[in-house]
């Protein structure tokens, strides 16, 4: 007698790309099976969003499968046992040798993943997949203490009752990173490769984000005096950047195409890069700006690992914390101090929102220096 194994199916995010050309996030199991409420709550979101919620989404119908769990009616005991083996279980190696450290989840990272869950069950709720009290066992009151600027509390307070998350790790605000003129200079200098060091000088210029600056092509480099001659009105050495669909998944999260002004440094640093380039058998050609080098294939788009990989060293050889965003933060902060208006750091950042703005005001120890001396000053000063 043979008795047959049913295996539990195991769901990943896809890239779909539909008759028309466009493109959306879906989910998937071994099969190639859509999911199909899955997809349904995925569709229409923007690209990014998308691609994040769809990876989230896929990983908690995952874990449902693999441990007998209805994903439609989960009680709250088997909500909390998904919460705590997203931060416990290892994540994926990539391409790991032995004796490397594991690598886990931080909570923040588990928060994120239960709140899209939480939206998705929601949804399924809204079209009768899944049942309301289902997702009203992942919601508390809470009495909010502490309103931000603008919140209307109303006559009587009433406002300040609002809907919490009941499955939520508790985790301190974060604050955001960024890299000092000093920093970043050390990070030039411990890179190996003209081309990382024309990433790292790009990003701290442009503040481009890391997507947008692992899509760009050759054709959005005009680093001439004028551009006349490519058609382009923009006077000075600049950069394009503009929304596509990559094949290394690289992705401009701003919908608008923008340009960016460059330096003579910056420029310089391209300029060390293509030689480079140049001299790589099959790397030469081809459109997109940033490519393999020094692994297979050779001349291929980099991409986003590779990219973290490389940070990574970077940031061991510095003695500090380097990721990509933090260079972006720096860019956007240089601005921002050093006089520019906020309406034009605010287009050269690719934000849609003059708020998104805010977090880029960071104080360094010697602005709080100045400050306290400057009260002292004038304290001295009204004694006389």
């Amino acid at each position: 007698m043979v008795t047959s194994v049913v295996l539990p199916r195991h769901f990943r995010s896809e890239r779909a790309v539909s008759a028309d050309g466009s493109t959306n996030w879906v989910v998937v199991d071994d099969s190639f099976e859509l999911h199909v409420e899955a997809c349904a709550f995925l569709a229409g979101r923007k690209w990014n969003t998308g691609k994040t919620y769809a990876g989230r989404i896929a990983l908690y119908l995952s874990y449902c499968q693999e441990f007998g769990v209805d994903w439609t009616a989960p009680s709250m005991a088997q909500l909390h046992a998904f919460q705590r083996w997203l931060v416990d279980e290892p994540l994926p190696s990539r391409g790991r040798r032995p004796g490397i450290e594991l690598r886990y989840r931080e909570e923040r990272t588990a928060n994120a993943i239960t709140g899209t869950m939480g939206d998705f069950l929601a949804w399924c709720s809204l079209i009768g997949k899944v049942a309301p009290t289902v997702v009203s066992q992942l919601i508390q009151p809470r009495f909010l203490r502490f309103a931000p600027p603008g919140f209307d509390a109303g006559e009587d307070g009433q406002n300040r009752q609002i809907e919490g998350k009941r499955l939520k790790f508790s985790v301190a605000v974060p604050g955001f990173e960024w890299l000092s003129d000093e920093e970043i200079a050390r990070v030039l200098a411990v890179t190996d490769h003209a081309r990382d060091r024309f990433l790292v000088g790009l990003l701290s210029v442009t503040g481009m984000r890391i997507g947008e600056a692992l899509g760009l092509r050759r054709e959005d480099m005009h680093f001439l005096p004028s551009s006349r001659l490519l058609g382009c009105r923009v006077e000075g050495p600049h950069i394009h950047v503009r929304r596509r669909v990559n094949t290394n998944g690289a992705f401009a999260k701003s919908v608008r195409p923008r340009w960016i002004p460059v330096d003579d440094e910056t420029i310089g640093l391209y300029t060390d890069y293509r030689y480079e380039r140049d001299e790589v058998p099959g790397a030469a050609g081809g459109d997109m700006v940033f490519v393999n080098l020094f692994r297979a294939p050779l001349g291929g788009a980099m991409k986003y690992p590779n990219t973290y990989e490389l940070f990574k060293r970077l940031a061991g050889r510095a003695g500090f914390r380097a990721r990509p965003h933090m260079l972006r933060h720096s860019a956007i902060t240089r601005w921002v101090r050093s006089g520019v208006p906020r309406d034009v750091a605010q287009d050269m950042a690719g934000h849609a929102s003059p708020s998104s703005m805010d977090p880029y005001t960071h104080t360094t120890d010697q602005d709080k220096r100045d400050a306290v001396e400057l009260v002292a000053a004038k304290r001295k000063e009204s004694r006389g």
